[in-house]
C-alpha cells in the first residue's frame, strides 16, 4: 500500500514537472522507465531513482557528489549539464561572495605556478539561473571534473585541524570546533567527508552513510582509505580490503601520492592564501584500473568559501593536514607495495617506478 501511495504521489510530481515546475531539475520523465527502476530503490531513495530517469540533456543533479549540500526538490544544491559545467549555488551570506572573490583572485594571480593550477577546478565565472529550487539564483560556474569519467570512485577529505577562518563569528567557531573535535580533524589534521567506490554495473557503488563517516576514528579512516583502492569494498567493517589497486591509484609517478607531494612542495613555500575548510578530492576510474589500464587518478582542491589572505605566512593548518594524509597513504603503500618516498618523489625500493 505504501508503494502504491508513493507512486501516486510521484505521478503528481511527474505531471507537474511536465508542465514546467522545477524544470531546472528534471522534465520529460518517461514513466515506464521510472517504474522499471522502481524495484531498485527504497522509499527514502525514490528521488534518486526519479533523477535517473530525467532527460539527460537538461541540468541535473551530479551523482558523483559525496559530501556537501545536495540538490533536492525545494533545496539548493549543485547541478551539472552535459557540456562539462558544474553549477554551484552561491551561499546567501558573505561565504558566497568570498568564494567568488577567491576564484577571481586565483585565476588572475600570476604568482600561481602553472603546474599547481591543474589541482583547482577551472572557473568560468558566475551566472544567475534557475536553481534546483525552481527559483532564480546566482551560481558559480566551474569545471565538472567528473564529466569525462565513467563510474568514477570519489573521496572528499576536509583538510586542516581547524576549519574556521580567523574572522568567523563566535557561533560559527563553536559549531566548527565541535565538529572538528568530534571527528578526526583535531587528532589527524583531516577528516573524510564522504566517498563512493565503484563495484560493478550490477552492484553499483559502495557508499557508506554520512553518519557513519562522521563518527569515524583514526582506525576507521585508515580502513576507508584502504577500501577506496580495493576490489572488494564492503559495508561490513570486519571485511579485510585487498588494496589490490593501491599501486595503480595511490602509487606511481602520476598517482595520488605523487600529486599530494607536489602540492605539499607548493604549500611549503606559498604564503598567498590560507585555505580554511577546503577539501581535497580523490578521483579515479576503477573499471580501467581493474583492466590494467591507467586509473586516471586525480587530485583536486575544492570549496573555497573560507580562504583568507596569507599575508606572507605559510598555511601551517592546511600543510599539517596534508602531511598527515600523505603519511596515511604512504603507510598503506608500504603495506601493499615496496616503495620509498625520496625528495618528494614516489620510488620503488629497487628500480623503476610503481
Amino acid at each position: 500500500m505504501r508503494v502504491v501511495n508513493v507512486i501516486k504521489a510521484l505521478n503528481v510530481r511527474i505531471n507537474r514537472l511536465s508542465r514546467g515546475e522545477h524544470a531546472s531539475v528534471a522534465v520529460h520523465l518517461n514513466q515506464s522507465t521510472f517504474y522499471r527502476h522502481l524495484y531498485l530503490t527504497s522509499q527514502k531513495d525514490l528521488y534518486s531513482c526519479f533523477q535517473v530517469c530525467c532527460d539527460r540533456d537538461m541540468l541535473k543533479i551530479p551523482d558523483h557528489q559525496v559530501a556537501g549540500h545536495e540538490a533536492r526538490v525545494g533545496k539548493l544544491g549543485p547541478l551539472i549539464d552535459d557540456s562539462g559545467r558544474f553549477y554551484k549555488p552561491l551561499q546567501s551570506d558573505k561565504r558566497g561572495s568570498e568564494e567568488v572573490a577567491f576564484y577571481e583572485s586565483f585565476s588572475s594571480n600570476t604568482e600561481i605556478p602553472e603546474h599547481i593550477r591543474r589541482f583547482f577546478p577551472i572557473f568560468y565565472g558566475t551566472k544567475v539561473m534557475k536553481a534546483s529550487t525552481g527559483a532564480e539564483h546566482p551560481h558559480i560556474v566551474l569545471q565538472d571534473i567528473a564529466s569525462s569519467r565513467i563510474n568514477p570512485s570519489v573521496m572528499d577529505i576536509k583538510i586542516g585541524a581547524r576549519t574556521w577562518a580567523p574572522e568567523s563569528s563566535e557561533a560559527y567557531v563553536a559549531k566548527c570546533l565541535r565538529k572538528d573535535r568530534e571527528s578526526t580533524s583535531v587528532p589527524l589534521g583531516f577528516r573524510i567527508s564522504g566517498l563512493r567506490v565503484y563495484i560493478s554495473d550490477e552492484l553499483g557503488f559502495y557508499k557508506p552513510h554520512r553518519d557513519a563517516i562522521r563518527k569515524a576514528g583514526p582506525d576507521d579512516v585508515k580502513l576507508l582509505l584502504r577500501k577506496f583502492i580495493s576490489s572488494n569494498p564492503s559495508a561490513e567493517m570486519e571485511t579485510d580490503p585487498d588494496c589490490s589497486l593501491a599501486s595503480s591509484v595511490y602509487g606511481g609517478p602520476d598517482g595520488i601520492l605523487a600529486q599530494l607531494l607536489e602540492l605539499k612542495a607548493w604549500f611549503e613555500d606559498q604564503t598567498i592564501y590560507h585555505f580554511y575548510a577546503c577539501s581535497i578530492l580523490f578521483m579515479y576510474e576503477k573499471g580501467l584500473a581493474l583492466k590494467g589500464a591507467s586509473s586516471n587518478a586525480e587530485v583536486k582542491l575544492i570549496d573555497f568559501a573560507h580562504v583568507t589572505e596569507g599575508r606572507g605566512v605559510i598555511d601551517h593548518n592546511f600543510l599539517g593536514g596534508l602531511c598527515s594524509l600523505i603519511r596515511f597513504l604512504s603507510d598503506i603503500l608500504k603495506e601493499t607495495t615496496k616503495f620509498t618516498v625520496e625528495n618528494g618523489q614516489v620510488e620503488p625500493e629497487e628500480s623503476g617506478l610503481i
